[in-house]
């Protein structure tokens, strides 16, 4: 992959905010590239800002090491980082608003994309790169562009021992209780219906997988993703029990009860890719989207079902659901099981 040429720093800069991407499963594909900027600015002062709803995630164990997380929002964002006193900015966002207000904030060095006709606002500005590419490989050549060296690693996050202790404390208090493997699963999607596979498969593999090989499924989530969540229960046999956290963690809870799990069931959502970070193998369940720009990456199984009108990037299926549909619980448990055994 060719990038453009930009021209050389005539310093390096003292102190760098990189602006996060504001969906969580972006945030996590970008990891790889923030390091980078990490690694190539080692005696800078690095800052992260990022949307409320993301930024935990960066006070736990990342290779990014940000030396402070602001949370900025539509209200503050200017105020925020004019008070950093930033020299450089590298915007991950595409809009031209994070632009603008980096530039109001008076942030004399603005490197990003040039998208959304922001091109003349940033003093080094990046074309995007032709054809479809990988998300994350969006953010690497990003950097890439900027002359720093991406290697094509795994975006990767530890969750801090803090973290663990309190995710083992709100599932001993759920009932899922030591000497069972813990199955995570994302059943919701914040894209649309149309990336949620059927509550009632989710229902099917957690009494497949609760029998054999005797696993604790564990539902997370946002809250609103408590109707999935309800529908799922509603359709358990009786005697079947599952553990709904749906709601009730934070995003760094959430890391930390990912850090327990031995493998994860998901649609294509930021969990997915959050639980990929935490080493956990993952099942996704891809349907309207395209898993080539998404999928999780390392060691994962990724399920699709080939149908005509797929990857259609429908918030709604205008007929039938068929591309998620025609995954079966037991395609879904079987992968499962198989990653299971791996680490008996």
């Amino acid at each position: 992959m060719t990038v453009e040429s930009t021209r050389p720093d005539a310093s390096a800069p003292r102190r760098v905010v990189v602006r996060a991407p504001n969906w969580l499963g972006d945030a996590v594909l970008a990891l790889p590239a923030m390091s980078a900027l990490r690694r190539a600015y080692p005696d800078a002062a690095l800052t992260i800002a990022a949307v409320p709803a993301v930024a935990p995630m960066f006070r736990e164990l990342t290779d990014v090491r940000p030396d402070a997380v602001v949370a900025v929002e539509t209200g503050n964002e200017r105020d925020v980082l004019a008070t950093g006193r930033f020299d450089t900015i590298v915007l991950l966002p595409n809009s031209f608003r994070s632009a603008w207000v980096a530039k109001q904030a008076g942030i004399a060095e603005r490197w990003g994309y040039r998208a959304g006709a922001r091109g003349w606002l940033l003093t080094r500005a990046i074309a995007r790169p032709s054809g479809s590419v990988h998300q994350a490989d969006y953010y690497r050549y990003l950097v890439r562009a900027l002359g720093i060296d991406v290697p094509d690693s795994a975006p990767s996050i530890r969750a801090s021992a803090a973290t663990v202790a309190r995710a083992d404390e709100i599932l001993q208090a759920h009932g899922a209780g030591a000497g069972r493997p813990l199955v995570g699963m994302a059943p919701g999607a914040a894209y649309g219906h149309a990336k949620r596979w059927p509550p009632r498969r989710v229902a099917e593999v957690v009494r497949m997988l609760t029998a054999d090989p005797g696993a604790t499924c564990v539902l997370i989530g946002a809250a609103g993703d408590r109707q999935a969540g309800r529908e799922i229960e509603s359709a358990l046999p009786s005697g079947v029990h599952v553990v709904d956290l749906i709601g009730r963690t934070d995003l760094r809870a959430l890391i930390g009860v990912l850090s327990r799990c031995a493998a994860f069931v998901s649609n294509d959502s930021g969990a997915m890719h959050l639980a990929a970070a935490t080493g956990v193998p993952v099942t996704a369940i891809f349907g309207p989207t395209n898993e080539r720009a998404t999928a999780p990456i390392g060691d994962h199984d990724v399920l699709v079902h080939p149908v005509f009108c797929r990857p259609c990037m429908l918030r709604d299926c205008p007929i039938d659901h068929r591309c998620m549909k025609g995954i079966s619980a037991e395609m879904v448990a079987g992968r499962v099981r198989a990653r299971l055994a791996r680490v008996e």
